[in-house]
């Protein structure tokens, strides 16, 4: 950066004052500061821009790392499965198919005792929703009825009153 004291600054000032004159130095100064106002703006957006870069580099590698890690997890799941599978049906093999019948036949007769089936409890959920009480709906303000903007209108219209002339 430019070192700029006090002293520097006077001495530019007192030129731009000789070289510009006094009338012209207002709106000079103001043309300066308003360019040196862009191009702050644009080195700020050019580094944002290169920080976002970098970030959505980080992401990107970020991304590729979980998708590597989740490809691992999912062969390791596949050969487990398939590991299981192949003990299992070896474990099952020799089991004979209709003991195993007449063993899903008494735990459904086991389970039918324990649990007993579904019945509807016959309740009305309309009655459920108008729980609150009407006292309280007129209290707090709830409009218990609709009503359109034209009936709204003509109920809160002032009657207008004639004189008898």
């Amino acid at each position: 950066m430019i070192d700029l004291g006090i002293s520097k600054l006077a001495l530019i000032g007192a030129v731009a004052l000789l070289v510009i004159g006094p009338e012209k130095l207002p709106r000079v100064a103001r043309t300066v500061g308003a360019l040196l106002g862009k191009a702050q703006r644009y080195v700020a957006d050019v580094k944002a821009e290169v920080n976002r870069s970098m970030d959505l580099e980080e992401l990107r590698k970020m991304k590729d790392s979980v998708e590597s890690a989740a490809r691992d997890v999912e062969t390791s799941v596949s050969t487990g499965a398939n590991d299981f599978e192949k003990s299992w049906s070896e474990a099952t093999n020799g089991l004979d198919s209709t003991s195993s019948t007449d063993h899903d036949d008494a735990l459904s007769r086991l389970g039918s005792d324990l649990y007993p089936s579904y019945k509807h409890p016959g309740k009305n959920w309309r009655i459920k929703q108008k729980a609150m009480p009407q006292w309280y709906k007129a209290r707090a303000g709830v409009r218990t009825r609709t009503q359109s903007g034209a009936a709204r209108v003509a109920r809160f219209r002032p009657r207008s009153t004639s004189l008898p002339r």
